[in-house]
């Protein structure tokens, strides 16, 4: 499992790439309109997700808890694009709900990969601020637009960071057990 996950340590880089290009975006960008954010993070979770279910049907990490966080991602992407209209208040709980559902299902997947790798941390770090982020926004729904627009970025620019630092990780780590084998 292992030297799958070091394999395809970039799937991992991507979504973290995603995450930071995204985060970037809504902090640089705070005037931007409700309908451009609903497509940006439409367009985000639809990229994380299909890059979720890639990582579980090439074997890395428990496949399912992957795919299920993928179809997870798809499906809110989906959403935000059929519904470009949507109110702030409905977006928030959309990003809020994601945000813990993916959250809760990387730390789950974290502590599958305690048993393969060092560094899970990273992972667990990721969900956990994940779950947080989701709860702050179900529990103060009343941020405001600007607020919301800052929290995601600051968010997802983390997440991203800390998804790019574990794919890096796991590189390293494949190739020092990949080295061992041959």
């Amino acid at each position: 499992m292992l030297f799958a996950l070091s394999v395809n340590w970039w799937a991992l880089a991507l979504r973290g790439a995603a995450a930071v290009i995204f985060g970037l975006l809504a902090l640089f960008l705070p005037g931007v309109t409700l309908t451009v954010l609903i497509l940006v993070f439409g367009a985000y979770a639809l990229v994380d997700g299909v890059l979720a279910i890639v990582a579980g049907v090439r074997g890395i990490g428990p496949k399912w808890l992957l795919i299920v966080e993928g179809v997870i991602g798809v499906l809110f992407g989906i959403l935000t694009f059929l519904w470009p209209v949507i109110t702030a208040f409905v977006l928030l709980y959309f990003i809020a709900f994601w945000a813990i559902l993916t959250g809760a299902l990387e730390i789950i997947a974290a502590i599958w990969l305690r048993r393969e790798i060092e560094g899970e941390w990273a992972l667990i770090a990721g969900g956990v601020l994940s779950v947080i982020f989701g709860l702050i926004l179900v529990l103060s729904p009343g941020l405001g637009l600007l607020s919301l627009v800052w929290l995601i970025g600051v968010y997802a620019l983390v997440f991203g960071v800390v998804l790019i630092v574990l794919a890096f990780r796991v590189r390293g780590r494949g190739r020092r057990v990949s080295s061992r084998v041959i």
